[in-house]
């Protein structure tokens, strides 16, 4: 709901930072990789309830799926790295309420699995799409700049780092935060699925 917004305020302070990364010779797929692997440092950070700095790790994480975009931009975007890109994107986003059941089980196991359940909802209705639309040939009139047709939703990617940021910062309410933001996720699932399938039905029916 938010990134719209949030993109039109991040897009020049990453569009200068690619240019300096571009002219040092790094590739999108390099920094992908790299904000992967930092992100992934907010695991073990989690499990032992260091939780401001498993918040730097997931900031840093953040930035980083900001940058390869804006280098992919500079560099040509590409279907491999988008794909490599949504796919370490949804593994981070796991990753994070994965490692606040390693920190405390019996508080925050139910929650936790209610959390990453939402979340394949809202993943697999956002890459099923996705993928019909890219076999369709439909637009997306928001973020013309992707290699994947981003379907808007509730709960997007500003929505889930404020998420993230407020588990980190109170994590003894983990769980009555993971249960809203998984109903929301699951708002999210429903209304994508309502309105992806009657887009494609739409575009089934011939032209007159």
């Amino acid at each position: 709901m938010l990134d719209s917004y949030s993109i039109k305020l991040i897009r020049w302070p990453l569009a200068q930072s690619a240019k300096l990364l571009d002219k040092c010779g790094a590739t999108a797929n390099q920094i992908t990789l790299t904000g992967f692997l930092i992100g992934c440092m907010a695991l073990p950070m989690l499990a032992l309830e260091q939780y401001t700095a498993a918040l730097v790790f997931i900031v840093l994480n953040r930035i980083f799926d900001g940058l390869d975009g804006a280098l992919a931009r500079r560099q040509g975007i590409s279907d491999a790295g988008g794909f490599l890109d949504i796919s370490l994107d949804f593994l981070f986003y796991s990753l994070v309420p994965f490692g606040f059941v390693l920190a405390n089980p019996e508080a925050n196991a139910i929650a936790g699995a209610f959390l990453i359940f939402s979340f394949i909802g809202t993943g697999s209705s956002f890459l099923a799409f996705a993928v019909m639309a890219g076999k369709r040939g439909i637009d997306n009139p928001v973020y013309k700049h992707k290699s994947l047709y981003y379907m808007s939703g509730l709960t997007e990617g500003t929505e889930t780092i404020a998420c993230f940021v407020l588990l980190c910062l109170m994590p003894q309410h983990f769980a009555l935060i993971a249960y809203i933001f998984g109903a929301l996720c699951w708002f999210t699932t429903f209304t994508r699925i309502y309105s992806g399938y009657h887009t494609l039905k739409q575009s089934d029916e011939p032209s007159i």
